[in-house]
Parts: structure tokens; C-alpha cells; sequence
């Protein structure tokens, strides 16, 4: 037998443990696991049957249990009276282990302790509905709010952008005087072609030529 032994568990992977099968590589070569096929009819969870169909809650007396209050009631005083006789049969219970230990009611006191348990377990589980509900909606609104702030803060940041971009427009100088400064007076043009006329006159070479005839005539 190998000392490697694979370990099979009944309950599904950890989510994170799940989702670490489906990396790229994976999915590229169909190694991710499928998804669970959908249940046909029936299931079996904690030992115990159930079928599709069902309520999501079931009532008393689908379970097998009998009714302690009526059909329609207050749930917070109902809560109250089971607990209040959840006390009074305990304090029988000892009562009985006290005096009594042997006597049948004791076996009587432990089903009536277990069908009150039972029964405020059911009362808390109808609250269920409401709390998915109420764990939605406190859901919504953080999400809501969130948005809500990170939009006023984008907001801030661009009435910001908007003022630096208004500032550096004020900032420009005008068209015109642009124009203004880039112009070149007439008068300065026209000395500076005649000065290039009068130079040319004189000398046809360039400054650099002469440079150069000096340097020869040096070294003659």
C-alpha cells in the first residue's frame, strides 16, 4: 500500500482552492474542472433527504413535528413563551434527575426540551428570508455610497483640471501682440540688403575664404 494515500472528502473544495484550477494554461489545454451537474430530483445533505422542489423552509409538519403554536401568531412573542418553557422543563428535568432518576418522565422531558429546540430553531430559520434580504440591501447601499463618493471625488479632481486649464488660457499672451513681436521692421531689411550689397561690392570672397588665403600666404 502506498504511503501516499488520496484523501476523498464528501464536501467541496475550498473556494479559493477551486478557482486556483482555473488558471489560463488550464482552461487553454480543458484541464478546468467542468461545473457540477444540476440535481435531478433529490439530494441527501447532513444525512437527510431532500428534494428539489421543496420549500426552502420547511413547515412542522412536513418534518414529522407537531405544532406548538398556531397558524398565525407573533414571531417575538412566540420566541418568548418557547423559551420561557424551555426554562420551566429544564428545572422539571433536574427536578426529576434529583428525585426521580429513574422514572419515564424523564425520557418525556428530553422529547419536550428537543421539540421546543426544534421549534425555535424553525422560528429563527424564518427569519432567514429577511436577513438574505436585509444583507442585500445594507450591500446595495455601501456599493451605492462608494460610488458616490468616488464620482464626487472625480468631480473635485475635474473642476481642479478645469481651473489650471482656465488659468493657463488667461495666461496666454494675445494673438495680435504675438504677431506684434514676431514682425520685422521694413527700415531693418532693406539696411540689411544693402549692407550685403555693399560687402559683396567690395569683396567677392567671404570672410572664410579670406581667412584661409591669409593662412597660405603665412606659411609661404
Amino acid at each position: 500500500m502506498s504511503s501516499e494515500t488520496a484523501q476523498v472528502s464528501s464536501l467541496p473544495l475550498p473556494p479559493m482552492q477551486y478557482i486556483n484550477f482555473y488558471t489560463d494554461e488550464n482552461v487553454r489545454r480543458n484541464r478546468a474542472p467542468l461545473p457540477p451537474r444540476p440535481i435531478p430530483d433529490s439530494y441527501s445533505m447532513f444525512g437527510h433527504n431532500f428534494n428539489v422542489d421543496d420549500t426552502i423552509i420547511r413547515s412542522l409538519e412536513s418534518q414529522g413535528f407537531r405544532r406548538l403554536y398556531p397558524m398565525h401568531f407573533e414571531r417575538r412573542r412566540e420566541l418568548k413563551k418557547l423559551n420561557h418553557s424551555l426554562l420551566v422543563n429544564f428545572l422539571d428535568l433536574l427536578d426529576l434527575l434529583v428525585h426521580c432518576p429513574d422514572s419515564p418522565k424523564r425520557a418525556e422531558k428530553v422529547e419536550d426540551l428537543s421539540l421546543l429546540f426544534i421549534h425555535i430553531h424553525h422560528l429563527l430559520n424564518e427569519f432567514r428570508p429577511h436577513q438574505a434580504r436585509e444583507t442585500l440591501r445594507v450591500m446595495m447601499e455601501l456599493q451605492k455610497r462608494q460610488r458616490v463618493e468616488t464620482a464626487t471625488r472625480f468631480k473635485k479632481h475635474l473642476d481642479k483640471v478645469q481651473d489650471i486649464l482656465q488659468n493657463a488660457l488667461q495666461s496666454l499672451p494675445d494673438q495680435n501682440e504675438v504677431e506684434s513681436n514676431f514682425k520685422v521692421p521694413v527700415e531693418i531689411l532693406e539696411h540689411m540688403d544693402c549692407s550685403m550689397n555693399d560687402v559683396t561690392n567690395q569683396d567677392p570672397c567671404c570672410e572664410l575664404d579670406r581667412i584661409m588665403c591669409n593662412v597660405v600666404d603665412n606659411m609661404r
